[in-house]
């Protein structure tokens, strides 16, 4: 029996005008239907990924935003957002979409999948991560 790794998965750029963001959510999914420990952390411009009401007509891609409020489907529980990234862009947890996921341990009551963290705070959940991939 393989043991589970811990897979961390760090959002740094604008959700588009590439393709990083919209591969880094479609490996995430992939490592979570295969049952693996998966977290996500958006940090620097990668932040603007989870805000909400976003509208793509202008850039002529598709709107990919909406596809995270599927991750706690796939027990993606673990959303880290970096609280100086946010305040640099002028941005604040309000301005995010609101993430969650249904804690079957707690009579199916919803949770926050988002965890506010202050870099210190963040890198010392890097340090507790078996693989790490960058976005």
């Amino acid at each position: 029996m393989s043991e589970t790794k811990k897979f961390m998965y760090v959002n740094r750029r604008a959700p588009y005008g590439t393709i990083y963001a919209w591969e880094s959510l479609e490996v995430v999914l992939i490592g979570a239907a295969f049952e693996q420990d998966v977290s996500l952390a958006f940090i620097d411009d990668g932040v603007y990924q989870l805000v909400k009401g976003q509208d793509t007509a202008g850039v002529g891609m598709k709107n990919f935003s909406p596809t995270y409020a599927a991750l706690g489907g796939y027990e993606v529980t673990k959303i880290y957002v970096e609280k100086e990234s946010l305040e640099e862009r002028g941005l604040t947890l309000d301005d995010l979409q609101h993430l969650v996921w249904e804690d079957e341990d707690d009579d199916w009551a919803e949770k926050d999948s988002i965890r506010l963290v202050s870099r210190a705070e963040l890198a010392e959940v890097f340090s507790g991560q078996d693989v790490m991939f960058n976005f």
